[in-house]
């Protein structure tokens, strides 16, 4: 079922990032790095807990989260694009925080503006991303890499497989805009590991 619900997810992102095509954002790039080694990586989990903030540094990036579950048709909710500054949640995975890897889902743009993770591709091996929770408890996050792969081609396994400890994925649209598909033809996921520091 958590499979399922995932490629649902995926399936979502197609109209989470779509948009009207004048201003298409210009593409992003490919970044990968080694593996995070200057910090002391989570191995156990916390207990689950809401998470009601995100806040990203290197971008400037901060939006309350609000949970998505899934629609009638079996695809994943996604932030309203009315809001494209909102982030979301996919509330049926892990909270950050516990094992897993638990999934933040952002615009890119909407309504001709940018949005929320309209920068997640500038993000660098070592950022930090840091998550709020309900049961008051703030947790670092640290990027270990972002990748911008066809959305054809997207990484079920490694997005949403299991994971020794508590671990993140941002995901958002990228890439060359396709007038004729209204949509982006790739998406951009950062890859973060809890930080005990």
């Amino acid at each position: 079922m958590r499979l399922f619900a995932f490629i649902a997810l995926v399936a979502a992102l197609v109209v989470a990032c779509t948009r009207a095509p004048r201003q298409p954002t210009a593409p992003g790039t490919t970044t990968t790095g080694p593996a995070v080694t200057s910090t002391t990586i989570a191995t156990t989990g916390m207990p689950r807990s809401e998470p009601t903030e995100l806040w990203i540094p290197h971008i400037g990036a901060r939006s309350s989260l609000i949970p998505l579950a899934l629609n009638e048709d079996g695809t994943v909710e996604v932030p309203p694009v009315e809001q494209p500054m909102q982030a979301g949640w996919y509330s049926l995975g892990p909270t950050p925080g516990e094992v897993g890897p638990a999934v933040i889902l952002g615009h890119v743009d909407g309504y001709r503006m940018p949005g929320i993770f309209y920068r997640l591709r500038d993000l660098v091996p070592g950022d930090d991303v840091e998550i709020s929770r309900a049961d008051g408890t703030v947790i670092r996050f640290v990027v270990r890499k972002v990748d911008q792969v066809a959305k054809s081609r997207f990484p079920t396994d490694a997005v949403y497989g299991q994971t020794p400890g508590p671990e993140l994925r941002l995901i958002t649209c990228g890439g060359r805009f396709d007038p004729a598909a209204r949509s982006y033809v790739d998406n951009i996921i950062a890859y973060a590991i809890k930080s005990e520091e």
